[in-house]
């Protein structure tokens, strides 16, 4: 049986605000005395469902992400929110082959939905992880932790929460797309961008 503390563990709790300066944040990350974790690197993330869209339609995402020669296999459970701020089972596993991975996942009845690259970087502050995303439709910063954590990264950041984003970033593409229909069905970087 699953401790309370060991489901709280599997739980991801985090906020997505825009940024119009990720350097600004960077700054303030240094002056802060926060921990760098990651240094800036490349992120594509491919989202897969089966023919009758039970992930989408669920609110879940399953996720094969490649960064770093390493490929990580990604389950995200529907979402909610509390004060803002969204809370979602997840389970994740490192997966020694990116190309068997996905041969897995067609063998079982999932196809390649939706990519989106991201360059990220992430920091350790006020008991977070803090990750400054560029993406191919803007810069944003996401804050995980405990909700209290978050608040206080938040302020001490000088973000605003009332600018948090409810949305994914399959979401937010989806959304811009309807504004610019030209746009690929894919988020990523042009060829020459990365």
């Amino acid at each position: 049986m699953t401790s309370p503390q060991e489901a709280a563990n599997k739980d991801e709790v985090e906020i997505k605000l825009p940024c119009a300066s990720l350097d600004a944040v960077r700054d303030k990350l240094r002056a802060a005395n926060a921990t760098p974790i990651s240094p800036l690197h490349f992120e594509s993330n491919d989202l897969y469902d089966n023919t009758q869209g039970q992930m989408v339609g669920s609110g879940s995402t399953l996720r094969l992400r490649r960064s770093n020669d390493q490929a990580l296999l990604t389950y995200k459970g529907p979402p909610r929110f509390e004060g803002g701020i969204k809370w979602r089972e997840e389970r994740e596993t490192l997966v020694s082959d990116a190309s068997e991975a996905e041969a897995i996942l067609a063998g079982l009845g999932f196809t390649r939905r939706f990519r989106y690259e991201k360059r990220r970087e992430e920091w350790k502050f006020e008991e977070c992880v803090v990750a400054l995303d560029e993406t191919p439709i803007g810069d944003f910063v996401e804050i995980e932790g405990h909700p209290s954590s978050i608040r206080r990264a938040v302020a001490r950041l000088e973000l605003d929460f009332s600018e948090t984003i409810p949305y994914s970033y399959s979401k937010l593409y989806a959304l811009r797309r309807k504004q610019e229909p030209s746009l690929p069905s894919d988020m990523v970087f042009s060829n020459d961008n990365r």
